[in-house]
């Protein structure tokens, strides 16, 4: 009787227990597909019409576009295949680097005494060991010269050493990319580096001379300059208005030839150009700002690791992490961005930093934050390099793992403003655009790519990357393409 009496409320029981499930489950699917990644997207029409246009394939071409907040990928073109991506891919080595060394990161170029300091008279060697900062210009370094100067040195008796061995020599030729030795996008990273190794040439037509006046800044007191200008009728124009670079001798760097015929209509010109070698060319320098300070120095220029017997006089800190990548991406310093490379080997392997070991430190920090990149390709890091290869989803990947991290606002600041500054000065300047689209560029011959963060007219942000690997891309056809892109995603 009292089992009869159970039955009904036991089945009510089980109905309701099948009901509870039965919506359970149809809420669980309901949130999969309002949460699910929805198909991607073709390009829009404005794009595929601009790669028809300008006689691009679709087959030449990779894009991916992600809404950051929704997780929502928008657009996809060929998201897989591998390209060069000339310099954007600074983004990868400028957040790795700030991700794995920290906003509070500086690099540190240190003066020791190998002697005793008497009376402003250091009886030895002046030692001189470089941290790899990537930014000594000449006006850091006179600062260095002088707070060394405030250190009560004035007269060194010994040589300067140089200790250069933070980073590991690169055998490279300096023109093998390209050929352009003279040219600082060429200059090769050094523990030591100065001033980029470049310095400015600025001509002056000399009405009354039999030929133009050379004046270098910074002028490095072992560097001899052949003046072998002369002056020429005719306008001012022409490719750096007739004046041309060599060394004559390949085996002496510190001998630079000027030649040509420098039109006299130009009054003066301004050119620089990387001389000389990295150690040579921050003794030359040192030497210069030493004397203009009032120091005397008897002796030479020595390569030398420092050893353990060393008194510091002075330690002069770089700027902070977050304003040296400021500077490698809105300019696409790629010197700058080597240097990173070979900093996080140093700091994560030990030093002497190398190329090899500032690669598997890389990799081993993307499989460490779960960032895929399949069929990447680490040269460099600067994008300098015909053997790069990246994805454009694993770029946007990364784009995206950045946007979540705790480092946002320094990385984010460190891309160039649409319409405000850095390589994209001049681009992106419609209505309401400007300054709302971070964007790295890249551009070596027959590449041509944008990588980086939109913010949308409707107020979403997206990750962008666009990569054209086609003959001619970097002779504005790439950017005709990639302008009607950045134009759809703004409009979204």
């Amino acid at each position: 009787m009292r089992a009869a009496t159970l039955a009904p409320a036991a089945w009510f029981l089980v109905d309701m227990l099948r009901r509870l499930l039965l919506i359970t489950a149809l809420a669980a699917l309901f949130s999969q597909l309002v949460h699910a990644d929805a198909p991607a997207a073709q390009p829009p029409s404005s794009v595929l019409r601009a790669m028809q246009r300008h006689g691009v394939p679709s087959s030449s071409v990779s894009i991916f576009v992600r809404d950051v907040a929704a997780r929502q990928t928008l657009v996809e073109l060929h998201p897989e295949q591998p390209r060069s991506p000339a310099s954007t891919i600074k983004v990868l080595t400028t957040f790795a680097a700030l991700d794995m060394l920290g906003p509070g990161y500086t690099w540190k170029t240190r003066a020791f005494a190998n002697g005793e300091l008497r009376k402003g008279v250091l009886e030895g060697d002046l030692v001189l060991v470089g941290g790899g900062d990537p930014y000594m210009t000449t006006e850091r370094w006179w600062t260095f010269v002088r707070n060394l100067r405030a250190r009560g040195v004035e007269h060194i008796t010994g040589d300067v050493v140089l200790d250069n061995t933070f980073f590991a020599p690169d055998e490279t030729d300096r023109g093998a990319f390209d050929g352009q030795i003279f040219r600082s996008y060429n200059v090769l990273p050094d523990a030591l580096m100065v001033n980029f190794q470049t310095t400015r040439f600025t001509i002056l037509a000399a009405p009354l001379e039999e030929r133009p006046q050379i004046v270098l800044f910074p002028q490095p007191e072992n560097l001899k300059v052949q003046n072998r200008l002369r002056l020429g009728p005719g306008e001012c124009r022409g490719y750096n208005r007739g004046v041309s670079f060599h060394m004559p001798d390949p085996q002496d760097p510190d001998t630079v030839a000027v030649s040509g015929v420098f039109p006299a209509s130009c009054g003066s010109y301004s050119i620089s150009r990387a001389v000389g070698s990295a150690p040579s060319y921050a003794y030359g320098t040192f030497r210069s700002l030493w004397s203009e300070a009032g120091g005397r120095i008897d002796g030479r220029m020595r390569l030398n690791a420092a050893d353990g017997k060393l008194r510091m006089l002075y330690e002069h800190e770089s700027l902070l992490l977050p304003e040296i990548i400021r500077l490698v991406n809105k300019h696409s310093n790629n010197v700058m961005a080597r240097h990173l490379l070979l900093t996080l080997g140093a700091e994560r392997y030990g030093a002497p930093g190398t190329i090899e070991n500032g690669r598997t430190a890389v990799r081993a920090w993307l499989a460490e934050r779960n960032i895929p990149m399949p069929g990447f390709v680490l040269d460099n890091g600067s994008g300098l390099s015909r053997t790069e290869r990246v994805t454009a989803r694993g770029m946007g990947e990364l784009l995206d793992a950045a946007w979540r991290s705790p480092f946002m606002p320094e990385f984010a600041a460190s891309l160039p403003l649409s319409a405000v500054d850095g390589t994209l000065r001049e681009r992106f300047d419609g209505p309401g655009m400007q300054g709302r689209i971070r964007l790295k560029t890249g551009r070596i011959d027959d590449v041509s790519g944008l990588a980086g963060y939109i913010h949308a007219s409707s107020g979403a942000t997206y990750v962008v990357v666009i990569l054209i690997n086609h003959p001619g891309a970097h002779l504005g056809v790439g950017e005709a393409i990639q302008s009607e892109l950045v134009k759809w995603v703004f409009a979204k």
